[in-house]
């Protein structure tokens, strides 16, 4: 269907004003299709013309102020709607089709007891999927919703019911005014726990399957909740301000979460059925706290366009780990941002593909869903830390409620928030938003030291640069720590400015002092920056960092290490060393979990066949090490197992364990860990078909459906290669879930020989295959589906060709574009080891 462009919202949004909705659904039919009944009601100019959407999989029927429209002018999307009055009243019925994508009206059926589940995502632009409406985030209405459904169900949406439902009839009460992106409704068996909090009712939802595990964790997920609800609360004037809070895990959902003010849903993977991490659950709490920022930020003042993404997501990023730092258990949400979601920042703002925090434009909704990134999500956040330091806290938040009380309900842009900012903190912000949100791509604040021979510093300075390509340097406030020989920690404070000598700061205060042995920059994890320690500091790390007692300190400089790495300025043998040396010890969880997923790609594709190999030996006894230290139970006995089982070829071992035998004390094969065992076996070639069979009838449940599919798509065999490249390619009759686990099952390194024709069969393939899904399934199965482990210049070559091409999809392109550059990435780095050791 054709995208909205900005064009046409901004010249739409001139021309009427929606006043309500009501929405009129029955899912009492067949297994394809639902009926919906809208009736919208609108103001516009006299006489205008403009179209609605809606995607139907029939028109039945449309009248425009009682007269009759003919269906037959739907065209794609877009019913022309001529001659309109002051006031309008716009009827459609239609019949719709259920979608098996996660957008739209997305049916599921639940392998563990064939009930049947339905839940509404009308992010981006698929609204129109299962209502009419203008599909656009500033023309916002309150919505009307009413359900007809099987008796034997249960329907919420994100209003109140406005009275007790009839048998099969559930009528809910007018909303606040919503975007049409933000429209939602549930309906099916679903469990429910309730509760109540400071005025504000609470529900969780899940599938019956899942209603033992959602109980067990009931407690937990609702202490966050209300912690995060008082945060909030003494954070903002305005209140939560939709009515009730229902939180909705739902299955074979694309995102993590979604915001839908009243009824927010997540991805059912949330909730646990097996044992986790502490890391796991302080993950869950981040997101629960970062959907109910999206309550002010997104949901009551919404963005005009898609071009100010920025204001929903960077704001709900940044506050949803602040308020889990300062409100729930997970007081170190910060060291998780710092490896994590930071490093998944700066390699999206490193990638061809980057862009500004706040874009000056966004053309059209489908270019829209594509920055939806480590952009608009990790540096934004950064970014907005960034500003605090600056500004100070009162100042924002005073700027914050100022903003939330101008456009209550309404729309805002960049502009009226700086004006907000710019007020409460008495500063023009202009040139700070002018470098920080309207320029991309990332600074590299450097450490350069010189110490003379009694051992004193005798130059000291943090020097800032930039690519080439995007040539501007930024103001930071950051700390910087010095780590002297006897323990000692000293931070100082230092404003970075960018045009003072070229980007070249003086430490004054270090000069004549002692060298520290080492020297950490951006200490606090204040600002945006990818840093490097001067070389003396490097070489100290693997002693230095088993003594730092900062867990964030020491997630940084794990970053540093990683990023240099990457960047192939350091070895990755190197790094594995530092791995096999250092992290054994490390008690923070998250930063073992990160580091080894952060690690084990580079192993994959940096390093030649013999060289990963010694690597994922020394993984492995790193993982040996962990496990023997990390006592019985908890999380990082299980982070250990987990690291030992991703890296050992120690078929004995698996095996073993599978069959219970030889496991540590402690040390639960649940669900999830016997998929794991079973996937490395697999990889092996130490189990079959036979083996993922009998898994997948033990575990009938959908988690276990996609862990099946994955291994099958694993299988060192043509044949389950071939099955599996065809469903990639061809099937949409599976979920977007199922044919994403097949794409991620499919490579690995292991079987370059065995995958080795596909490679180009990638680049012929993917632009057939991509029309046949919606764009953001085609974008997550040709991200998951591309080669990543054919790291040679004719794989490279091929993505050259594919680009050359002035037909292929925005999403595609970009997808191409930014998995070509990490293999440009490990090709320098191979080049340079072969270079350095020849």
């Amino acid at each position: 269907m054709p995208s909205l462009s900005h064009v046409e919202a901004t010249a739409r949004g001139a021309l009427i004003t929606v006043e309500s909705y009501q929405v009129d659904l029955d899912v009492t039919g067949s297994d394809e299709r639902f009926r919906s009944h809208t009736t919208i009601s609108f103001r516009a100019t006299p006489g205008a013309e403009t179209f609605v959407e809606v995607s139907p999989a029939r028109l039945r029927a449309v009248r425009l102020n009682g007269r009759d429209l003919d269906p037959g002018t739907l065209v794609d999307n877009r019913l022309a709607l001529a001659g309109l009055a002051e006031a309008n009243t716009l009827v459609v019925e239609a019949e719709m089709a259920y979608s098996n994508t996660g957008e739209g009206l997305h049916r599921f059926v639940d392998p563990a007891d064939g009930e049947t589940y339905l839940y509404a995502m009308s992010f981006l632009d698929n609204a129109q999927r299962v209502f009419a409406a203008f599909d656009q985030p500033d023309l916002k209405a309150p919505v009307t919703l009413a359900v007809t459904a099987p008796a034997e169900w249960t329907v919420a949406a994100n209003g109140e019911l406005a009275a007790n439902p009839r048998p099969g009839r559930w009528e809910f009460a007018p909303t606040a005014p919503l975007a049409p992106y933000l429209v939602t409704l549930i309906a099916g068996p679903w469990h429910v726990r309730r509760a109540e909090h400071d005025g504000v009712p609470l529900g969780l939802w899940c599938r019956r399957s899942l209603a033992e595990h959602l109980d067990a964790d009931a407690e937990e997920i609702l202490t966050v909740t209300r912690q995060c609800l008082d945060r909030f609360h003494e954070l903002f004037a305005e209140r939560y301000p939709f009515g009730k809070y229902d939180q909705a895990f739902v299955p074979e959902f694309n995102a993590g979460a979604m915001e839908n003010p009243g009824l927010v849903t997540f991805r059912d993977d949330l909730v646990f059925r097996s044992a986790v991490t502490d890391t796991q659950r302080e993950q869950r709490a981040t997101t629960i706290a970062h959907e109910m920022a999206h309550m002010w930020f997104g949901d009551l003042v919404t963005m005009r366009w898609w071009d100010d993404l920025w204001l929903n997501e960077s704001f709900a990023e940044y506050l949803g780990t602040r308020v889990t730092a300062e409100a729930t258990r997970f007081d170190r949400a910060w060291t998780t941002f710092a490896l994590r979601r930071k490093g998944w920042g700066y390699a999206a703002d490193q990638r061809p593909s980057t862009h500004p925090v706040a874009p000056e434009e966004v053309a059209d909704s489908a270019l829209a869903l594509l920055n939806f990134d480590g952009i608009s999500y990790a540096k934004g956040a950064s970014v907005l830390r960034q500003l605090v330091a600056w500004v100070g806290d009162e100042a924002f938040l005073a700027g914050l409620n100022a903003h939330f009380a101008a456009h209550r309900f309404g729309n805002a842009t960049l502009a009226d928030l700086l004006g907000a900012l710019s007020a409460a903190s008495g500063r023009d912000l202009s040139g700070w938003a002018g470098r920080w949100l309207r320029r991309a791509q990332v600074n590299t604040l450097r450490a350069e030291v010189a110490v003379d021979a009694d051992g004193r510093y005798a130059q000291a300075a943090i020097v800032q640069t930039a690519p080439a390509t995007h040539p501007v340097l930024r103001p930071h406030r950051i700390g910087v720590d010095r780590y002297d020989a006897d323990g000692t920690v000293t931070r100082v404070e230092v404003d970075l400015d960018p045009d003072a000598d070229g980007g070249r700061t003086i430490l004054a205060g270090l000069v004549g002092q002692p060298a520290a042995r080492l020297l950490l920059p951006n200490a606090g994890d204040l600002t945006f920056a990818k840093i490097r320690l001067d070389p003396a500091s490097a070489d100290a790390v693997p002693l230095v960092l088993p003594t730092v007692t900062d867990p964030l300190a020491r997630a940084l400089l794990w970053g540093e290490a990683l990023d240099a790495a990457t960047d192939g300025e350091r070895p990755v043998a190197g790094l594995v060393g530092l791995v096999d040396a250092a992290l054994p010890g490390e008690t923070e969880v998250v930063i073992v979990e990160d580091v080894l997923r952060s690690v084990r790609p580079l192993v994959d594709r940096y390093l030649d066949p013999l060289a990963r190999e010694a690597a994922l030996l020394r993984l492995a006894g790193a993982g040996e090490r962990m496990l023997a230290t990390a006592g019985a139970g908890g999380s990082r006995q299980l982070a250990a197992a987990r690291a030992l089982i991703d890296a050992t070829t120690d078929v004995d071992l698996l095996t073993g364990w599978l069959a219970g035998r030889g496991v540590p004390d402690g040390l639960a094969v649940d669900t999830e860990l016997r998929w794991s065992l079973l996937g490395r076996l697999v990889v092996l070639g130490a189990a079959g078909e036979a083996e993922i069979a009998a898994e997948a009838a033990a575990d009938l449940s959908a988690a276990g459906a996609e862990r099946a599919a994955r291994c099958r798509a694993a299988l060192p065999d043509p044949a389950a290669k071939a099955a599996a490249w065809e469903i990639v390619v061809r099937n949409t009759e599976l979920s977007g879930r199922l044919v994403g686990a097949v794409a991620e099952g499919f490579w690995q390194p292991d079987q370059a020989e065995l995958t080795g024709p596909y490679v180009a069969r990638y680049f012929a393939d993917m632009p057939v295959a991509w029309p046949r899904r919606t764009a953001w399934v085609a974008e997550s199965v040709a991200h998951l589906a591309f080669p990543r482990y054919a790291v040679a210049q004719p794989t490279r070559d091929l993505a050259a060709a594919l680009l050359a091409r002035d037909d292929l999809p925005a999403g595609l392109r970009r997808v191409v574009t930014d998995l070509d550059d990490d293999l440009r990435r490990a090709l320098v780095a191979r080049t340079a080891v072969a270079a350095a050791t020849a």
